[in-house]
C-alpha cells in the first residue's frame, strides 16, 4: 500500500512537470511565430512585395489606397524614388541596384581569380614535366615526347586563358564605368556601358582569339621551357655518352629507330620555328583586358558636363583597353490598324520612341499606319509579346540596323 502511494505521488509530480514543459513549449512556439511573421513582413516591405496572408488583405488594400492619397498630397521632393527594376511585384530601388552591382563585381572577380589560378596549374604541370624529363629520363626520345606533352599543356592553358579573359572583360567594364565614374566628374558611365555588359551576359563571347591567347601564354612562360628542352636534346645528342667529333656521328645519334636523322632535325626545326613565329606575330594583338599593357588605343569616356566641379588640373578622361561592344540593333516597321494602342504599349512598357508614318496597302487599297521603332536585338521578343496582346493582326518587319544614333542609343555628340 505504501508503494502504491509513492507511485501515485511520483506520477502526479511527473504530470505537473510535463504540463509545465508543454506550457513553456507553447509559449516559445507562439513567440517564434510572432518573430517569424515580423521578419517576413519586414522582408516583403523592404522589397515592396505583395503579402498573401488572408487576414492582411483588407488592411493592405486600405494601406495602399491611403499611400496613394498621401502621395498625391506630398510635395514632389519628398516622394520615394522611382524603382529602377521591377518584376512580378519586386521593385529594386537605386540603393538596391548599387548593392546588386557590388555583389556582381565580387562574383566576377572571384571567377577571374579562379581561372587565373588554373593558368598557374597548367604552367606547374609543364615545369614539373620538364624537370622530371631532364632529371630522371635523360634520353633524346623522352625529351621529344616531353615537348609534345608541353605543347598539349600550352593548348589547355590558352583555352583557360580565354575563359579568364571573359570574366576579366566584365570586371574591367565595372572598373572603368561603374567605380571610376563614381570618383571623378562627370560621375556617369559611357553611353554604351550597359549595352556592352548586358550583351556579354546574354551572349557570352570570348574577348580574345585562340591565336592571341596561345601566343601570349607562349611568350610569357613557355618560350623558356621550349628553349630548355631544345638545348637539352641538343647537348644530350652531342655529349652523351661521349662527345661526338664528326657530323656523321651526330647524325647517327640523332636517328630515332627507322626515322632518319635529317627528318628528325627538319621536324624539330619546323615545329619549334612555328611556335616562335606564332609568338612573334601575335605580339601586336592586344585585346586582353586582364593584362597591364602599353596602350595601343585609348578609349575616351564622357568628359565633364555643364555644372560639374572643375578641378585645378585637367583630367585625362581616357582609359586603357576599355572594352566596348554594342548589342545588335534592329529597325522594326509595324503595320497596324491600332496605332495608338500599340504606340502607347511600346512607350509605356519598353520605353522606346515610336514614329508614325502613313501607308497604303496596294493589294486591298486600304490606308494603314506604319510605326517605326528602333530596338536592340534582345527587345524583339518583348515587342512580339506586346503586339500579340494589343494587335495580333499586325504585320512586322524587323531588319538589322548598322548603327542607331540618338536618345537611348549612341549619342550624336561624343
Amino acid at each position: 500500500m505504501e508503494n502504491f502511494r509513492l507511485w501515485e505521488q511520483y506520477v502526479a509530480n511527473y504530470r505537473d512537470v510535463m504540463c509545465q514543459l508543454m506550457d513553456q513549449t507553447v509559449k516559445q512556439s507562439e513567440t517564434f511565430r510572432q518573430q517569424l511573421d515580423e521578419n517576413v513582413e519586414h522582408v516583403f516591405n523592404a522589397w515592396h512585395l505583395p503579402i498573401w496572408f488572408d487576414e492582411k488583405e483588407d488592411r493592405d488594400g486600405e494601406a495602399a489606397l491611403n499611400d496613394q492619397e498621401e502621395a498625391k498630397e506630398e510635395p514632389q521632393k519628398t516622394r520615394k524614388p522611382e524603382p529602377v527594376w521591377t518584376y512580378r511585384g519586386y521593385q529594386l530601388q537605386p540603393g538596391n541596384f548599387t548593392n546588386a552591382m557590388v555583389h556582381f563585381f565580387r562574383a566576377e572577380s572571384y571567377r577571374a581569380d579562379i581561372w587565373r589560378r588554373r593558368l598557374d596549374t597548367t604552367t606547374n604541370w609543364a615545369v614539373i614535366t620538364t624537370g622530371a624529363t631532364l632529371s630522371l629520363a635523360w634520353d633524346p626520345r623522352v625529351i621529344i615526347l616531353s615537348t609534345l606533352l608541353i605543347t598539349l599543356f600550352l593548348f589547355i592553358e590558352a583555352r583557360r586563358y580565354r575563359y579568364y579573359e571573359l570574366w576579366s572583360y566584365r570586371v574591367r567594364l565595372m572598373e572603368t564605368d561603374f567605380f571610376a565614374a563614381m570618383l571623378v566628374p562627370p560621375f556617369r558611365p559611357a553611353p554604351d556601358w550597359a549595352e556592352s555588359l548586358a550583351d556579354n551576359l546574354l551572349r557570352p563571347k570570348f574577348p580574345i582569339s585562340m591565336l592571341e591567347a596561345f601566343g601570349r601564354r607562349f611568350r610569357r612562360n613557355y618560350i623558356w621551357i621550349y628553349t630548355i628542352l631544345w638545348l637539352a636534346w641538343l647537348f644530350n645528342v652531342w655529349l652523351h655518352p661521349t662527345p661526338v667529333t664528326t657530323w656523321n656521328d651526330f647524325m647517327t645519334r640523332a636517328t630515332i629507330g627507322t626515322i632518319p636523322a635529317w627528318i628528325v632535325l627538319l621536324v624539330g626545326i619546323v615545329f619549334n620555328g612555328t611556335l616562335f613565329i606564332t609568338g612573334l606575330l601575335t605580339r601586336r594583338l592586344r585585346q586582353a583586358t586582364g593584362e597591364v599593357l602599353p596602350p595601343a588605343e585609348d578609349f575616351p569616356l564622357p568628359g565633364p558636363v555643364d555644372g560639374a566641379a572643375e578641378s585645378k588640373q585637367p583630367l585625362d578622361w581616357r582609359v586603357w583597353f576599355r572594352p566596348s561592344r554594342h548589342r545588335e540593333q534592329v529597325l522594326a516597321h509595324i503595320i497596324t490598324d491600332c496605332p495608338r494602342d500599340v504606340a502607347n504599349g511600346i512607350l509605356r512598357e519598353m520605353g522606346r520612341g515610336v514614329t508614325s508614318l502613313s501607308g497604303t496597302g496596294m493589294y486591298t487599297d486600304q490606308a494603314h499606319t506604319v510605326l517605326m521603332c528602333a530596338l536592340t536585338t534582345t527587345e524583339v521578343a518583348r515587342l512580339k509579346a506586346i503586339l500579340g496582346k494589343l494587335d495580333p493582326q499586325a504585320f512586322v518587319i524587323a531588319s538589322p540596323a548598322h548603327e542607331v544614333f540618338g536618345a537611348g542609343f549612341s549619342p550624336l555628340q561624343a
